[in-house]
């Protein structure tokens, strides 16, 4: 089997597994992090939702040799040691999650967007979350912690 290499959470990862494995289960199954979620499997629901370059992208559909000299984040990447990353913090503190078994994905979504646009209206968070789906239905907590977030409270 072919080597790939790539910085997986800043540090240089090299994996020895098939050109045509999806990076889901790479992350999961060869490298051990487990915060990166199998929902769909087609890239509809966002629960596998990782960093690819710093861009969003659905890991479940993404082979391993397209991530090849590339940058990946997952969730385990974004808290700085012992500081959670402020929308993590956000998350906590207006109790978002449910279940939580889509809240990494709508978190790696969530840290894209305001990468993007620092303050996001309803309408951009909307588009930009729209790729996420959560079957308990707290998208307005999502949106509130977003808003938290862009306003500077979360820090």
């Amino acid at each position: 089997m072919p080597e790939f290499t790539f910085t997986l959470n800043g540090s240089a990862t090299t994996v020895d597994v098939p050109a045509d494995m999806p990076l889901l289960w790479v992350l999961r199954e060869v490298v051990g992090l487990t915060g990166t979620k199998f929902g769909c499997g087609i890239a509809q629901c966002g629960s596998c939702m990782v960093h690819l370059d710093g861009g969003k992208a659905f890991s479940c559909i993404t082979p391993i040799n397209a991530v090849a000299g590339r940058h990946v984040t997952t969730i385990e990447g974004l808290a700085d040691e012992d500081t959670l990353h402020p929308v993590q913090q956000a998350w906590l503190d207006l109790d978002v999650p449910q279940c939580g078994y889509c809240q990494s994905g709508q978190i790696m979504s969530a840290v894209a967007l305001l990468a993007k646009n620092p303050h996001p209206t309803d309408a951009d968070i909307d588009e930009a979350m729209s790729g996420n789906l959560c079957r308990c239905g707290t998208y307005n907590r999502i949106r509130a912690a977003i808003h938290r977030v862009a306003e500077g409270t979360e820090r």
